[in-house]
């Protein structure tokens, strides 16, 4: 497959399957480089490293991506030399290797957004080869420093107009300073574009901003990573400006650098003059590659090329094609309706099998836009071991569900919540080795992260086995601080009192930290959660750990559910939380603890009246039996009573709008065939 011309006209089209395919031997080194340093003797470990990075070593140099495949050859003559027992595996090896990868994978993102893939690897590369020859390794804080500058200067491509020069032209004869400054943000920064309008507003007080990249648009739409890089005018001194834009909440790093007017012109003119030269060569290549090109056409037996296999598509243009797909369903069910009240042989078979063609091709269709959550899962495990030996924690992860899939959007935007939790489950949580030992735990802490569906809901608990809450603690800061009375607190109830961490601003912490965030709370986690139509739930016991759980919706605007009616009134329950469906006579109900329960099948099931829930006027005198259907939520189950079943029937979700928010027990609403709305039940919220 990858015995292909050396020149990049003929491996262009092959770039998206190496991305494709480098992405996924980068997760494999991750993967495998955690399980090498919790298992360093297991040999089949050190195979599978070596088969990947020996594979993505091949892959770019076909490419012709000389630093990405000079630092993985690096690497692999590492994991022979352990895989031969030349070496043995130790921490400091590990965390040269970790970074290796990381600088591997920011050369294939640089690829993969267009860039040539070009980085000065010599300072990783003389590391490894240190570790090879069994020296002691030896860096350098300020090459490591200029590295990282450089770096951080290859992000930004500098680009002015006229109108620009002129005012740096201009400013500079009235004694102005130009200043080149990036801005790197915390990576648990979760409002990144409030922090950086809070650096803008810093600046344009002491000077002119000339130029941002990204733009100002893209940066209040925060459509950039955690850095951004600003051309600035002004008198101040360079120290000043870093010390100023350094006190904003969240900024983690601010590189300030003289700008020179005369130098960015020299290299104006050079780019240009490159740009003509190679302009040139790639009309000679081109003219080559097409003679090449009608010569093998004019051959009988000229090879094949074989067809893409995949292709990318716009998000955007799966929405419309999902909106277009959701019209198609309600005239679908509206055909459903006509053809049973015409009772037409042949209309009615029509309809069957457009039926039957649209159901795939909504299944289609879903399955495009779903992603599995390990996404979002597989960069935590390294993240953990970075901050674990931050603070000098012991901490391991278990991760369950990772397969499970959630729709693309949602996925976009549950990863900063996520880092945010583990951060304070790891800072707050996890109590440090000693203590633990004290308290008669193992030394080494544990986080769990599971995702699993129920109904139409996706659920991601993070729980750890640390300290937990101190319920006290939470209710006199509550109380300082104005938010409930003394009186108010002791009526509270355990999962009430947890939840007033959630509050803007709150923190029982008594020192800022700069790994759980400079004094931005648990409330920016809870307000994008409830933003994707989700919410947040906590649970923690002393000195056992805390369970945080978030309840997210899949997005899928088509579901499958079971109508039933109410008196005269039509709701859908989603088929995907039903277990049974059930009809019982009245006096097989019983009571228990006030609650009025059922026996399903040896287990004591509560029951919840639909009728008096939503206040559905009684028009029909009680019937003899009762209706009953059976609902899952995780291992909890209940039981909701209606008056009777319709049927089984795919419906399009539709949101109740701005104004009708957080109504408790309704997900959101459809239109029938027959052109009536009715109100989809959340089972999720009446499950105790």
């Amino acid at each position: 497959m990858w015995q292909i011309g050396g020149n990049k006209l003929e491996s262009s089209q092959y770039l998206e399957i190496f991305i494709d395919e480098s992405v996924e031997h980068l997760d494999t080194l991750y993967e495998q480089l955690m399980e090498l340093e919790k298992s360093p003797d297991e040999i089949q470990i050190i195979e599978e490293i070596f088969r990947a990075a020996h594979t993505l070593k091949g892959m770019a140099a076909t490419m012709g991506y000389d630093e990405l495949a000079g630092l993985t050859h690096t690497m692999e003559n590492i994991f022979d030399a352990i895989r031969e027992e030349k070496l043995t595996v130790e921490t400091e090896m590990m965390d040269v290797l970790f970074h290796a990868v990381d600088t591997l994978n920011a050369i294939v993102e640089d690829i993969a957004s267009g860039g040539d893939g070009k980085r000065d690897v010599k300072e990783i590369s003389a590391q490894l080869e240190q570790i090879e020859k069994g020296e002691v390794l030896t860096t350098s804080t300020s090459t490591e420093n200029e590295k990282s500058t450089e770096q951080k200067d290859e992000q930004f491509h500098l680009e002015l107009d006229e109108f620009q020069i002129t005012i740096l032209e201009e400013s500079k004869e009235q004694d102005y300073n130009h200043y080149n400054i990036i801005v790197e943000l915390s990576e648990d920064c979760l409002l990144k574009g409030a922090r950086a309008y809070m650096v803008f507003e810093l600046l344009e007080k002491h000077g002119e901003i000339i130029h941002s990249e990204p733009s100002v648009h893209d940066l209040e739409e925060e459509n950039f990573d955690y850095s951004f890089a600003l051309l600035f005018v002004s008198k101040e001194q360079a120290d000043d400006i870093k010390g100023k834009v350094m006190k904003v909440s969240e900024v983690r790093d601010v590189i300030v650098e003289p700008f020179s007017l005369e130098q960015y012109k020299h290299e104006q003119e050079e780019a240009l003059h490159a740009k003509e030269i190679e302009e040139k060569e790639t009309k000679a290549t081109t003219a080559s590659q097409q003679k090449k090109s009608t010569k093998e056409q004019q051959t009988p037996n000229a090879s094949v090329s074989a067809p893409t296999k995949t292709i990318r598509v716009n998000i955007e243009r799966l929405d419309i094609l999902m909106n277009l797909f959701e019209e198609l369903v309600i005239d679908r069910g509206r055909l459903e309706q006509i053809s049973l009240e015409l009772n037409h042989p042949e209309l009615h078979e029509t309809v069957e099998q457009m039926s039957r063609v649209s159901s795939d091709l909504q299944n289609i269709i879903l399955t495009m836009r779903m992603v599995p959550i390990d996404t979002v899962f597989n960069r935590f495990p390294r993240m953990i071991r970075q901050l674990a030996r931050e603070l000098n924690k012991d901490v391991e992860i278990e991760i369950i569900g990772a397969e499970t899939e959630l729709d693309r959007t949602v996925i976009d935007e549950i990863g900063d919540p996520l880092v945010h939790l583990i951060r304070n489950a790891i800072d707050h949580g996890i109590e440090n080795p000693e203590e633990r030992e004290k308290l008669g735990k193992q030394r080494e802490g544990k986080i769990t992260l599971e995702a699993y569906h129920s109904g139409n809901h996706v659920f991601v608990e993070i729980s750890d086995d640390g300290a937990g809450i101190n319920k006290e603690k939470v209710k006199n800061k509550a109380i300082n601080r104005g938010l409930l009375t003394a009186a108010e607190a002791e009526t509270l109830t355990d999962q009430q009192v947890y939840e007033l961490i959630l509050t803007s601003g709150f923190s029982t912490n008594e020192e800022v930290s700069d790994v759980s965030g400079r004094g931005v709370g648990l409330d920016v986690v809870k307000n994008t959660i409830e933003s994707l139509g989700g919410s947040i739930s906590i649970d923690a016991t002393p000195n056992e750990g805390s369970r945080f759980s978030i309840q997210l919706p899949l997005t899928l605007s088509i579901i499958s559910v079971l109508l039933i009616e109410l008196q005269k009134e039509k709701y859908a329950i989603p088929l995907s939380s039903i277990i049974e469906t059930a009809i019982l006579k009245r006096d097989e109900i019983l009571s228990a603890h006030h609650n009025k329960v059922i026996d399903f099948r040896g287990q004591v099931v509560p029951l919840t009246f639909l009728n008096d829930l939503f206040e559905v006027p009684q028009m029909e005198e009680e019937d003899e039996f009762v209706s009953v259907v059976i609902v899952r939520k995780g291992n909890k189950l209940a039981g909701l009573v209606v008056d009777s079943f319709i049927g089984q029937q795919e419906v399009v979700l539709k949101s109740l709008g701005n104004y009708l928010t957080n109504v408790f027990a309704i997900s959101g609403a459809t239109i029938l065939g027959d052109g009536e709305v009715a109100l989809i039940i959340d089972s999720n919220a009446l499950v105790k």
